[in-house]
């Protein structure tokens, strides 16, 4: 049997993949446009225009917000999962859902190709490649920008402007931003360019979903998030009283609660998987306010040593989101931890959110390990205090032998 010359094509209707589809193309393959609607702006319907004018035999506009949401970005939260302890994973997030959507189209096309229009450099090339794979064993993948034919072709933008106009794809705009960009629900980020100094400061134009803080508004804004397994169930603007309860809308409302406050920025130097190290700038508003509630409300209903296990989980998972391990044995591994992990991690958190800071102010929980009778200076509740002599005294032996033996040794 012929093999299918099929591909679908990961597409945004930008120069890079816009040129891409038309090299394909002219490569034999007939190509399936597939663009990725996870929250980013963008005019998705000129975009299908664009790829059909340019000869793709059909175009699919996927809305995968709402699943983003609940299968991605809710799990992350649920882990508390920081990479390199500061980046909140928003393009990580995408990246393996963006796939394997990609691949159920290829299915249902019956197309053997897959293609993505990522950097031979960065790491979505790694995160969109595990997850084809993991996906789909048999699946065939062009990466143009790691194929020498047409490394050759294209030594740059230039390069990739005059094919356009020479192929007639359409080019709304020549001049580029002297910066890259990743816009999802969850995040936007900014690096490469004029950023690629790390000792150069990020001027605030470049800044897209977050109002300065020194311009956010003078008066708090107080949010409550009420949880249910670990799993925002209520958000509530308590200024205006307006409540969200269905999963896109209520983390819209993060959102837009955390821009309108300037929350959500942070400018680093990571190291990508791949060993080299970047910089990024980071925006993202509603999943710090949601982090910041998260960790509030385990404190009152986790715990301690459940805790401190999934806290040595944490920084392993975000590892696996920022590498591109999503589909693995020991990502589900993990995630059954996590899950094991936030049952009854209930109740409700409400925050401050004041000119780019998140405030806890107050939490509640029907499983609550609370006690205050235990805990309280004042009241002498269910608790000898008597029985703490014994205990510094056990935890106190290794500490005393440790200073005697080093006394003998004359402290050295």
């Amino acid at each position: 049997m012929k093999e299918s010359n099929k591909v679908v094509l990961a597409y945004s209707g930008g120069l890079d993949t816009s040129v891409i589809l038309k090299w394909l193309l002219n490569q034999g393959y007939e190509v399936i446009a597939y663009i990725a609607d996870v929250g980013q702006a963008g005019n998705f319907q000129k975009a299908k225009r664009k790829a059909l004018k340019a000869g793709a035999s059909k175009v699919y506009v996927e809305d995968l917000k709402r699943e983003l949401v609940t299968d991605y970005i809710f799990p992350i939260f649920k882990a508390n999962a920081l990479y390199e302890g500061r980046y909140l994973l928003g393009t990580s997030a995408a990246r393996p859902l963006i796939a394997k959507r990609q691949i159920e189209i290829a299915a249902k096309e019956k197309a053997a190709w897959v293609a993505h229009g990522a950097t031979g450099k960065g790491n979505d090339q790694v995160r969109f490649e595990l997850a084809y794979y993991a996906l789909n064993p048999k699946i065939k993948v062009i990466a143009p920008w790691k194929t020498e034919s047409f490394l050759k072709q294209f030594k740059g933008r230039t390069d990739l402007i005059n094919y356009a106009q020479a192929n007639g794809i359409e080019i709304s705009n020549t001049h580029k931003k002297p910066y890259s960009e990743d816009d999802n629900l969850l995040h936007i980020s900014h690096e490469a360019g004029i950023l690629e100094d790390p000792g150069h400061e990020c001027a605030e134009d470049i800044y897209s979903k977050t109002v300065s803080p020194e311009k956010a508004p003078n008066k708090a804004t107080r949010v409550k998030i009420q949880f249910k397994d670990g799993v925002p169930v209520k958000v509530t603007n308590l200024n205006t009283g307006r409540s969200e309860t269905e999963p896109l809308r209520l983390f819209n409302l993060l959102n837009d609660l955390g821009s309108r406050n300037g929350v959500g920025r942070v400018d680093m130097v990571e190291n990508r998987f791949i060993g080299i190290k970047s910089r990024g700038v980071y925006e993202t508003p509603g999943g710090t306010i949601l982090y910041a509630a998260h960790k509030d409300i385990e404190g009152i209903a986790m715990d301690r040593e459940v805790m401190r296990l999934r806290d040595m989980f944490s920084p392993k998972f975000a590892e696996l989101v920022y590498n591109g391990f999503w589909f693995s044995p020991e990502m589900n591994f993990l995630m059954a931890a996590i899950n094991e992990s936030q049952k009854a991690i209930d109740g409700s958190v409400t925050l401050k959110l004041y000119k780019g800071n998140v405030m806890a102010l107050s939490r509640e929980s029907a499983s609550s390990l609370y006690d205050k009778n235990l805990s309280s200076m004042d009241v002498e509740g269910g608790f000898n205090q008597k029985d703490s002599e014994g205990f510094i005294k056990i935890h106190a032996t290794r500490l005393m032998a440790h200073s005697a033996i080093m006394n003998r040794h004359g402290g050295n």
